[in-house]
């Protein structure tokens, strides 16, 4: 029986990906673990397209909608240009459920700087909350996309915002009520707002103007199952300063309630940027003259380094595991 969640790495390439046979000349990066966009050769330019689902989220499901694929297409670097929404909705849906959606969807595209251009609307049986299915695309000069296969031993692992970003939001507007045992309504409403930071259009584009060795956004699997992620496209190793990893105390206080690990926890509105030396310094002064926090948290190594996260108690070091069901599911999934 598989859990909730995104299936884990072995899995998805055995019967899914190991299943997709015929392949176009003209695709260019094609499906694979830990790949978040396809791109295809348009002559001059690149397409870059992303599709997510928002299945886990009640109270910002069409926000987020819009920022977690617009996400993928900044993490190559790329502005995106135009979204599609297929809403799933369940029987006995309210009309004014509808429009709340397609209202934040709407506000959040005007946001990201996105159109959205078309989708499929329908209420079914088949669901029990609102899901919906994202589709962003992009247009890249040829060969100016950034992707993790540009990592090389010796770049510096930069981070922006704060990790758990998006699950603490999320747990904050679904579990408002529970939390009012542990936080005050003044820490509720700010770990609600952190929603309003899941966009990473801003440092994907600025980061993709300079130059990068790769970058992914922090979704299903946390912090470092997006460093996993990046390593395993790339066939390299990575060590990881749990110290210099930036968290919100409100963060730390939900996932401390719920048994959860921050590390692990859905974080859109976080990206990961590979900067090579020469680099680093330039792209971390760019993102923090555009208001965005961001933190060197690690540095990647030679693959015989092992992918390791050195604890912030001083207990030495642990392997960073592939990503399996996102802590967020431990949650919503009760």
């Amino acid at each position: 029986m598989l859990k909730a969640g995104k299936l884990d790495s072995d899995l998805l390439q055995a019967i899914v990906i190991d299943k997709i046979h015929y392949k176009r000349p003209e695709v260019l990066t094609r499906a694979g673990v830990g790949e978040d966009c396809a791109v295809i050769d348009y002559g001059q330019y690149e397409c870059v397209i992303s599709t997510d689902p928002i299945t886990a989220a009640a109270s910002d499901i069409g926000r987020l909608a819009i920022h977690i694929s617009c996400n993928d297409i900044a993490s190559n670097g790329v502005e995106p240009l135009g979204i599609t929404l297929a809403v799933m909705l369940p029987v006995g849906t309210a009309l004014s459920d509808v429009e709340m959606i397609m209202e934040q969807a709407g506000a959040a595209a005007e946001k990201a700087g996105v159109e959205i251009v078309g989708g499929h609307t329908e209420v079914t049986p088949a669901v029990n909350q609102p899901v919906i299915v994202s589709t962003a695309f992009g247009r890249a000069i040829v060969g100016t996309s950034q992707s993790a296969r540009h990592m090389k031993a010796g770049d510096y692992i930069l981070m922006t915002k704060s990790a758990g970003l998006e699950g603490t939001g999320i747990i904050a507007g679904d579990f408002a009520e529970e939390l009012k045992e542990i936080l005050s309504s003044e820490e509720i409403a700010h770990a609600k707002l952190l929603l309003d930071d899941v966009s990473v259009v801003k440092e994907g584009v600025i980061a993709g103007q300079i130059g990068t060795c790769g970058m992914h956004d922090i979704t299903e699997g946390g912090i470092l199952g997006a460093v996993w992620e990046m390593c395993h496209i790339s066939g390299l190793g990575c060590r990881v300063w749990e110290k210099q990893i930036p968290v919100e105390t409100v963060t730390l206080r939900i996932t401390e309630h719920y048994g959860i690990d921050y590390l692990r926890l859905i974080s859109s509105g976080c990206m990961l940027i590979m900067a090579s030396p020469e680099k680093k310094e330039q792209l971390m002064s760019a993102i923090g003259e555009a208001g965005i926090p961001v933190s060197c948290i690690g540095q990647i190594l030679p693959a015989e380094e092992g992918l390791m996260l050195e604890k912030s108690d001083g207990s030495g070091v642990k392997e960073i595991t592939p990503p399996v069901a996102d802590e967020l599911y431990k949650v919503v999934g009760r």
